[in-house]
């Protein structure tokens, strides 16, 4: 866990930490004289790190609570401490066989998605990332690493912005020394930033250039299939000296939507907009008379391949919101049903 750094100017302690009046307006002075406000550093199996504006402090697992969150620590009853209402929050579903909601991060301001301009960059890839983002009213940067691994970076540029007029694009050197400065202008004092993508993109080396410092471990791409090698093993919450919180990640292997239909209605919007204008409301695009999508795709206006991964997306998000929330009953009524027991159980 990083040390609160020093020379932020007049910023207040928990200002540094990222603390604002949209946190501040869920307390009151009682509250405040019981409990001490902390903000979630790292997530371990053995409990939370977290950081207050003088001490550090450790907590119980929690289930509910992810890196960036803000905690109202109870010291005498740590496992009731209360978790503030979060302005964003980036989530998944688990990867693997497992059905339930991870939480990847809380509290962001801008995500800034890293790819290599090489084999790991891919157009569906990034479009996942961004449609979290959005759905998590976070702002996206897409950001393009290892311009010296091809000749010539403009093809790479030009296909990322494809993705959505509303996302900035930027190729950098994660290695270089004007890196911290290309990504000032959204690394300011009091905001959060974090670095998601795939593993040995260089999320951990622009986080160092934007700590100043080398403390965390990085590694090389390697150069057989352009994979990445993990680095990273946690999420975990830097802070930099200008007062600005940096999240550095691990590479996710899958990333598998959840309750994300807002992002996707975000980032596909014209697809969307264009479905709305088919002959029949139920349209699924594939031979219906009067489908403005295939029309479109006819004249050359949109492309199938985009209109297929838009279709992937909605379906897998569907799914999975579906079957998560279906689990939730399933949990909730067996909770229920455990508790009915034990009551009667002490009578």
């Amino acid at each position: 866990m990083s040390e609160l750094p020093l020379g932020s100017g007049a910023m207040k302690p928990l200002e540094r930490l990222g603390w604002t009046t949209y946190f501040s307006e869920q307390t009151d002075a009682d509250t405040l004289a019981a409990t001490l406000p902390v903000r979630i550093t790292s997530v371990h199996r053995s409990g939370l790190q977290a950081l207050g504006a003088t001490t550090q402090v450790k907590l119980p697992p929690r289930k509910d609570v992810t890196v960036g969150d803000w905690l109202l620590y109870d010291a005498l009853h740590p496992q009731n401490s209360t978790l503030l209402e979060r302005t964003s929050l980036i989530k998944r579903r688990s990867p693997g066989k497992d059905r339930y909601e991870q939480l990847i991060a809380a509290n962001i301001d801008t995500a800034f998605i890293v790819t290599s301009c090489n084999a790991d960059f891919n157009i569906a890839r990034l479009e996942r990332y961004v449609a979290l983002a959005f759905d998590a009213n976070v702002t996206p940067v897409i950001l393009l690493t290892k311009p010296d691994l091809c000749a010539d970076t403009a093809p790479f540029v030009t296909e990322a912005h494809s993705i959505s007029e509303l996302v900035e694009v930027a190729a950098v050197n994660a290695k270089s020394d004007t890196a911290a400065a290309l990504l000032a202008k959204w690394c300011t004092p009091g905001k959060t930033v974090a670095f998601l993508g795939s593993s040995g993109v260089g999320k951990s080396t622009l986080t160092n250039a934007l700590i100043g410092s080398a403390q965390i471990e990085t590694q090389d791409i390697r150069e057989v299939d352009a994979r990445g090698r993990h680095t990273t093993t946690r999420r975990e919450l830097h802070f930099v000296p200008n007062g600005c919180s940096v999240l550095d990640t691990p590479g996710m292997r899958e990333l598998q939507l959840t309750d994300a239909a807002a992002g996707l209605d975000d980032l596909f919007s014209d697809l969307r907009a264009l479905a709305q204008t088919c002959k029949f409301r139920d349209c699924a695009h594939a031979s219906e008379p009067g489908c403005a999508i295939n029309a479109a795709i006819k004249r050359g206006d949109i492309e199938r391949a985009r209109f297929e991964r838009w279709q992937k997306l909605v379906t897998e998000d569907t799914f999975n919101t579906a079957s998560l929330s279906d689990l939730k009953r399933r949990e909730k009524s067996l909770h229920k049903t455990i508790k009915a027991v034990q009551k009667r159980n002490h009578k």
